[in-house]
């Protein structure tokens, strides 16, 4: 598999420079501002003397292990660790807020907007680290982290590209084809139920509005576009809507469990229980089955997403990262020398592929040998073709918008009152809809609604 053919697997949105004429529209002062520490502003950025300690904010499983290497090798710029992986926005929010930011945090491309809107990262586009990265990541997501070029706030991490996991001896043991739509998906899931009651084909946790983006996405449901300066907010229309009805169906069947959230101990224990036949999820959690249900190794095996109409090849994505520069980070110089050995070298994109699942942003990433060779736990299967084949089909007309973890808290609050009520989940589209309206109009951002 080529660069080549790498940067094309990742055409996932040729948006940012929109986007960064939205933000630019609707007030973000984040270019603007002044920052003692090289800061918001851009304005210089020399190396320290004497040894510098960062602290670097994540979430990524092993990072511990791949700090331990930068750290053996960089005596004089020493790196220290948080792990946020519970309410990580919340986390760095609060943190800026009281002046005590870490000075570099791994942040969502989803989220990314709204924390530049915020005027809570810093531009370094004047530390040569950062300017000489440009050219070591995929074009798209380089877009994306630097708002089309107005500045840089961060580097590019990974990609998500949705896929589906599936336990392999289970279908064949009940005779069930691997879906390739939608509808037979469904029909799986019946099947598997009628045969073993005690079997679910998989978990619906309604708190996590970050899958269900990407489920949108698949559907061609855009949640946010830029026109006539202004944010067109359209997150609940007809394709949104068909999205919630199918897994309100399932939950109707008694086909997918309501009551595991996403990454928790009960979830996994049902996966290593034998309760639940799939997963749908990113690249990224393909370390996910390895490293806590070992006793499966062999059984699991990667398919394409179900497709909504037979003979289409869409895809969509959940997640994607960044490690961004922080507002009020004391050695800039030092951290982009950090962010791009992190996110750029080959050793380190080894270790973050093994250890914590990552496909990297980085045109090095091509050169992974996890890329070129199956991986054991999944019975040999190139596992990575399969996200190679989905990120070429993600809809590049996807755009996030500077209020998207309003968007998310509310989908995923609503969505989860909806399903302890039993009511509908197409109506938390309007709550989340709504929501980030009010929130614009709170920030005089120019918006407006899809009719």
């Amino acid at each position: 598999m080529t660069k080549e053919n790498i940067r094309r697997r990742r055409g996932l949105a040729a948006l940012a420079a929109v986007a960064a004429a939205g933000l630019l529209l609707a007030g973000c002062s984040s270019s603007d501002s002044d920052d003692s520490a090289g800061g918001s502003s851009g304005g210089s950025c020399e190396p320290a003397t004497g040894k510098v300690t960062l602290q670097y904010w994540n979430w990524v499983p092993g990072m511990d292990k791949v700090l331990d290497v930068w750290n053996k090798s960089h005596p004089n710029i020493q790196v220290q660790m948080k792990n946020i992986a519970n309410q990580s926005e919340q986390q760095i929010t609060n943190a800026v807020k009281a002046g005590q930011a870490p000075d570099l945090a791994q942040i969502g491309f989803d989220s990314l907007p709204q924390f530049r809107s915020q005027d809570m990262l810093a531009d370094v586009s004047a530390c040569a680290p950062a300017t000489e990265a440009k050219s070591k990541f995929i074009d798209w997501t380089w877009s994306q982290a630097t708002f089309g070029g107005q500045g840089v706030f961060a580097f590019p991490q990974d990609i998500g590209p949705l896929a589906l996991y599936y336990r392999a001896d289970l279908f064949k043991k009940y005779g069930i084809p691997v879906p390739k739509t939608w509808a037979d998906y469904q029909a799986a899931g019946r099947t598997l139920k009628a045969k073993d009651p005690k079997l679910d084909i998989t978990a619906f946790d309604p708190s996590n509005p970050w899958l269900f983006n990407g489920l949108m996405w698949q559907k061609g449901t855009p949640m946010y576009g830029y026109r006539n300066d202004q944010w067109v907010v359209s997150i609940d229309n007809p394709n949104a809507r068909q999205v919630a009805d199918y897994w309100q169906g399932l939950i109707k069947d008694g086909t997918v469990r309501t009551d595991l959230k996403n990454g928790s101990t009960p979830l996994l224990n049902a996966y290593s229980k034998g309760q639940l036949a799939t997963m749908i999820t990113a690249a990224w959690g393909y370390t996910t089955l390895r490293d806590n249900v070992p006793g499966q190794a062999g059984d699991w095996r990667v398919a394409p997403l179900p497709q909504w109409t037979a003979g289409e090849n869409k895809a969509g994505d959940w997640g994607g990262s960044t490690v961004a520069f922080m507002k009020g980070g004391k050695h800039p110089y030092e951290a982009a020398q950090f962010n791009e050995w992190l996110n750029t070298d080959p050793e380190a994109l080894k270790m973050l592929n093994e250890l914590g699942g990552l496909d990297p942003a980085a045109t090095a990433g091509a050169d992974l040998e996890a890329f070129h060779t199956g991986t054991k736990y999944y019975g040999g299967q190139n596992i990575f073709d399969v996200f190679n084949d989905a990120a070429k089909n993600i809809d590049t007309s996807w755009q996030w918008g500077p209020t998207q973890v309003v968007a998310n808290t509310a989908l995923g609050d609503a969505m989860t009152k909806a399903v302890a009520n039993g009511s509908d989940l197409s109506a938390a589209l309007k709550t989340s809809q709504d929501a980030v309206v009010a929130a614009m109009k709170g920030q005089a951002i120019p918006v407006t609604t899809t009719p």
